[in-house]
């Protein structure tokens, strides 16, 4: 039904627990998932997770016979200062994880670009240079489990919120086993285009996720948690981009919208994947197909 490259996030439906999740989207004809593990936005996942959790986890998933292509955690603020407690306590929760994603036979997992705020702990720079020797130890880590670790480098609500931060932060990663996640939603909220993304990252980027937005104005901030078509991010030029590259990885619906009801949810995500599936394979399509 959909293309074989697009999952769904199971953030999708967050407010379902996480078999009925699961049960929705394959019922939708999804095949493949992101798993959030994102405590406060999607508590698929345990916010305790210790070695009986992973397991319980990882049995729901293999049940639902749906491919698992990342899982999308938080191990905290990565450019944070903490102490010798809080640095066992970071590490823990990595491996757990990476054990989780290993057993879900995910590819990678996901972890964030920084605390969840656009001011730094110290100095720009030295918050940046913090989060990206974060990641590359992560990545290390996830060596010796199997995955590799990506990050999505340009949220809109953390330190690296734009472009520009974003590029920092890949200019510290430069030779390290470190993918990018491009997120269509946070680069349009924060005023930036994903064909310019693309340009810069291209050949970093290993996963796409899919959401709608608009870029703030003088009235308020960005948005971007709107349905695929009622924002501004233009896919059809963003996928064709990625296709002329010779982007190779999977996309992702991650539908954390709020412009829709839970009932309406399944029809939208349906509605989403068939509009995507068209880009995918016929990248040059308009966005109109999907209003």
């Amino acid at each position: 039904m959909f293309h074989q490259r697009l999952g769904c996030s199971s953030i999708s439906f967050r407010h379902q627990d996480l078999a009925t999740a699961l049960h929705t989207m394959s019922g939708l004809g999804f095949e493949e998932i992101d798993l959030g593990a994102l405590p406060g936005v999607c508590d698929h996942v345990p916010y305790v997770l210790d070695a009986e959790a992973v397991e319980a986890v990882a049995a729901v998933v293999r049940e639902s016979g749906l491919r698992v292509r990342s899982v999308n955690g938080d191990i905290g603020d990565l450019n944070a200062t903490l102490d010798a407690d809080a640095r066992l306590e970071r590490e823990r929760h990595l491996e757990m994880l990476l054990s989780l994603s290993a057993k879900t036979g995910a590819k990678a997992l996901v972890l964030p670009c920084g605390a969840i705020d656009h001011e730094p702990v110290g100095s720009l720079e030295g918050d940046i240079e913090t989060v990206g020797a974060q990641l590359i130890h992560a990545s290390e880590r996830a060596k010796e489990f199997g995955v590799e670790l990506w990050t999505e480098s340009l949220h809109y609500f953390r330190l690296c919120w734009n472009t520009e931060r974003a590029q920092l932060l890949a200019d510290q990663l430069i030779g390290s086993n470190v993918g990018i996640v491009m997120d269509f939603s946070h680069i349009v909220a924060s005023g930036g285009n994903p064909v310019d993304f693309i340009e810069r990252f291209g050949d970093r980027i290993t996963h796409v996720h899919l959401r709608d937005a608009v870029p703030a104005t003088e009235t308020g901030p960005g948005n971007i948690n709107l349905s695929i078509g009622n924002g501004q991010a233009d896919f059809a030029a963003g996928l064709s981009a990625l296709r002329d590259i010779g982007y190779t990885g999977h996309f992702s619906l991650e539908l954390e919208t709020r412009d829709v009801t839970h009932d309406e949810r399944p029809a939208a995500a349906a509605k989403a994947g068939s509009f995507i599936t068209d880009l995918i394979q016929y990248p040059l399509h308009t966005i109109q197909g999907a209003s």
